[in-house]
């Protein structure tokens, strides 16, 4: 099985195929700020599972709130962060999962964990059966 998204504008295309590593939500101040919302949903995904179909994103690194340099993959036209990657994931590429083209994925997929739940604001609850984590797992 495999999934594709892309931007905004459509212009950089991806897919995944296979299991993901993992899928969560993080709560922390970055994830907030580089998804536009009041948490990220993330599908963490090995890079060999992993292509870009068209186009070739924009990057900026910073050091994330986990103490690891970070780095986002966004669209240079509509500003769409599509991914990001880092030591903290290794050989693992994190894909956000509001750029996926399929409107019943998020549905047929719930999160099997969180992450800075400590940050997570207050109109959101935990969701039913997914680990909690303070910050980024060991």
């Amino acid at each position: 099985m495999s999934y594709e998204g892309g931007c905004f504008c459509n212009k950089v295309r991806l897919q995944y195929s296979g299991e993901p590593n993992a899928h969560v939500l993080c709560h922390c101040l970055d994830c907030r700020k580089i998804s536009g919302g009041s948490y990220s949903n993330n599908i963490v995904v090995p890079e060999d599972n992993f292509k870009l179909l068209a186009g070739k994103p924009k990057t900026i690194s910073k050091k994330a709130d986990g103490g690891n340099e970070i780095t986002s993959h966004f669209c240079g036209d509509c500003g769409t962060t599509l991914m990001r990657t880092g030591p903290s994931f290794p050989n693992a590429v994190v894909i956000k999962a509001g750029v996926l083209d399929d409107p019943k994925w998020p549905d047929e997929n719930i999160p099997k964990g969180e992450l800075f739940v400590g940050e997570r604001v207050k109109m959101h609850g935990p969701i039913d059966g997914a680990a909690q984590m303070g910050g980024m797992p060991s």
